[in-house]
Parts: C-alpha cells; sequence; structure tokens
C-alpha cells in the first residue's frame, strides 16, 4: 500500500490525481483550506484523509502532521491573476508567489521526513509560463519559474536521502483556472480545445510509478492541436 498527500483536489488536475490513486487502492491524503472545505473533499473522496491548512498563508501548513511515511507529494494546487506590470497590484503578486511558491516549500519542508523513509518523490505541477513568460504574465511566470527553481535545488539537496523530484509543466488544460484565464484574456473558451486534466494526471501517475532505478526530472505536457 503506497500512501500520497495531494494539493488542489478541489477541482482540475489536483482532482484527477486524487481520484486516480484513492480508485486504485491507495492511501490519500488531500489538503483543504478551511474546515467546511475538508468536509466538502471527505464527502466527494471517501476514504481519503484530510487535513486543513490555507495555502494562502504557508504559515499555516507547518502545524500539518503528515503521515510518517509519504510515497508522494503532489502539489497541484495554485492561483492565477494575469494583467500588465503596470497595473498588477502588490496584493496580487503576493498572493501567487505565496500559493504557487512559497506553500509548496513549506509544505514539502513538512514532508521531508516522511518522503525520506518511503524514498518517495515530490512532483510539483508547474506549468508553460514557468519556461517562457508572455505579455501580461509576469507575475504568474514569475511564480512558476520559482517552483522550478524550488525543484532543481530540491533535487539535488534530497538525492542522497533518496528523494526524488519531479517537475510537469502542463500546457493549457481544461480546468476552472484555465476558464479563469479566458475570461482575464478575454477569449471564449471551449473546454475541447485543450488538454483534460485526466491526461495530465496520469502523465504524473507515471512519474510516481517509475521504476526507482531511474529519475524523471521534468515533463512537459502540450494540446495536441
Amino acid at each position: 500500500m503506497t500512501t500520497h498527500l495531494v494539493t488542489g483536489a478541489g477541482s482540475g488536475i489536483g482532482a484527477a490525481v486524487a481520484r486516480t490513486l484513492l480508485d486504485r487502492g491507495d492511501d490519500v491524503v488531500l489538503v483543504a483550506r478551511s474546515d467546511s472545505r475538508a468536509e466538502e473533499l471527505r464527502a466527494t473522496y471517501d476514504g481519503a484523509e484530510v487535513l486543513v491548512a490555507d495555502l494562502a498563508f504557508p504559515e499555516s501548513v507547518e502545524s500539518l502532521t503528515p503521515p510518517g511515511s509519504l510515497d508522494s507529494v503532489v502539489h497541484a494546487a495554485g492561483v492565477v491573476e494575469l494583467g500588465p506590470v503596470s497595473t498588477l497590484s502588490i496584493e496580487h503578486w503576493a498572493a501567487q508567489l505565496r500559493v504557487n511558491v512559497v506553500a509548496p516549500a513549506a509544505l514539502t519542508r513538512v514532508a521531508l521526513p516522511a518522503l525520506r523513509s518511503a524514498r518517495g518523490t515530490v512532483v510539483f505541477v508547474n506549468s508553460s509560463a514557468g519556461l517562457v513568460a508572455h505579455p501580461g504574465w509576469s507575475a504568474y511566470a514569475a511564480s512558476k519559474h520559482g517552483l522550478r527553481a524550488l525543484a532543481d535545488s530540491l533535487r539535488s539537496e534530497e538525492a542522497a536521502h533518496g528523494v526524488r523530484v519531479s517537475t510537469v509543466y502542463p500546457g493549457r488544460t481544461a480546468t476552472p483556472m484555465q476558464q479563469k484565464v479566458h475570461a482575464q484574456e478575454g477569449k471564449e473558451y471551449d473546454a475541447g480545445d485543450w488538454i483534460r486534466p485526466q491526461t495530465v494526471a496520469d502523465a504524473i501517475v507515471r512519474v510516481v510509478d517509475l521504476p526507482r532505478d531511474a529519475t524523471i526530472t521534468d515533463v512537459t505536457v502540450r494540446p495536441a492541436g
């Protein structure tokens, strides 16, 4: 039996990952931002353990007590707010950096003893914006470039402990976040144009399941069209 901790299970890629792992019989631990949200996740994912910490306030993860052994931690939670540097507020900058970079770093630190115990895998769900920054994407892309740096440093630091670190860079994926992005861009949204969340989740699970003789450091997933 393997045990996995997943953030962002409320929707999108995180939801697909959590469901895939739970349905195949693995133990799954989820992170909810509030007690009420935790109850919703428990109802949705029967059998999952749910911990409460608001990733918008990264210090809240320091009180979490994860299981003693974790085969993976999948960081799938994230927020986005588009806008040019000339108008994007400090609040929008800070929120994206807190949720997209600082919270994953803090949660990984809390989970490291359990990851080392299982020689587990950390998966950071990044974005194509973590590779290239386009106009209007400065804050989000900066947060995702920072997440990439976190993964690269962590990989070198934890190799001696047997902890593998992978980054997955999905292109546009049919999630509620993508719908919000289209609204901010003033574009029509058609989920059929983009990658299914399950497709990205399948790639993540394959990374987690990779035999111990190898590691996949980076995976880029792009829409086929």
